[in-house]
């Protein structure tokens, strides 16, 4: 589900999703990066600390493919 994550110094967790693209998260303190780059499973972290949690943006720069794109 999740195929990499990154963060920024204002706080910005951005996680790629490898069926979705990437998204931003605002807000994110440093240490619950920290507690999501050691989890044993991405995802389920995701879900529980993560999702529906934080303002959450999609990458202006995602590409989009297909006929409607």
């Amino acid at each position: 589900m999740i195929d990499r994550i990154g963060y920024d110094d204002a706080g910005t967790l951005s996680i790629s999703f490898r069926d979705t693209g990437k998204y931003f998260y605002h807000g994110v303190p440093a240490a619950l990066f920290e507690a999501f780059c050691h989890a044993a499973s991405a995802g389920t972290f995701f879900n529980e600390h993560i999702k529906d949690r934080f303002r959450c943006v999609r990458d202006p720069e995602r590409r989009r493919f297909g006929p409607n794109a």
